[in-house]
């Protein structure tokens, strides 16, 4: 698209051959710097960690955080994921709206609320601690605004291709629990306590129940032949 950055890729390969990759989709004006920590609980816990499907043997377990999780749903269907895992994911509609208009352009994190780089001035970011909190801001970048426009005008998703759980956080006021009881199709529901949006990704003492709770569920729904 005429305006955005030059696309960029960054892969980690872990583990073997017979678990499903799993594929990390950042945020919108954001980096795949966001998923520091997530990339080492997976990669602990025996699970790949890759970034582009086409470089796969076997069909991926898609992971997204906010807008994130909407592309990855979108995915999902073309890349035959095996299971598509949304962090608090931006949700996709039972209809589009054509009145909102969709601009060509870019837009940064200050659309967000974040105006300041100091990691000491953070609302947002609660629960993180100073060291997180830099994680975050070197993750911030430029993003599509015709992308932001088509997702405030609806993302229509019909039935989910795979299995889906919604993970939330307890105190993530941006995209609470209720906000997916409209879901244009069934989801499991994982909730998080004390996580805000960003610490459904970088909250290091929360990370290992979180890790525990998805990697459970694809335990059960996607190694045991859950289609």
């Amino acid at each position: 698209m005429p305006g955005m950055p030059t696309l960029r890729a960054h892969a980690v390969l872990v583990g073997n051959d017979e678990q499903s990759p799993v594929i990390l989709v950042h945020g919108a004006a954001n980096s795949g710097r966001v998923w520091a920590y997530w990339q080492d609980e997976l990669a602990r816990r025996g699970w790949d960690v890759v970034a582009l499907a086409r470089t796969l043997r076997q069909p991926p377990v898609l992971v997204g955080w906010s807008m994130g999780g909407l592309v990855a749903m979108m995915a999902a269907a073309a890349c035959h994921a095996r299971a598509c895992v949304g962090l608090a994911p931006s949700a996709p509609t039972r209809t589009f709206d054509s009145a909102v208009p969709l601009r060509p352009g870019v837009f940064g994190p200050e659309e967000y609320g974040i105006v300041d780089r100091d990691p000491e001035r953070q609302p947002a970011m609660a629960d993180l601690d100073r060291d997180e909190r830099v994680v975050a801001l070197e993750s911030l970048g430029r993003e599509s605004r015709f992308a932001r426009d088509e997702r405030k005008a609806g993302v229509v998703i019909g039935d989910a291709p795979c299995p889906v759980p919604i993970v939330t956080g307890t105190a993530d006021t941006q995209w609470p629990r209720e906000r997916y009881d409209d879901l244009p199709f069934a989801a499991d529901r994982i909730d998080i306590g004390g996580a805000s949006h960003w610490g459904l990704v970088l909250n290091r003492r929360l990370l290992p129940g979180m890790g525990s709770a998805v990697t459970s569920w694809l335990e059960k729904n996607v190694r045991r032949g859950r289609p």
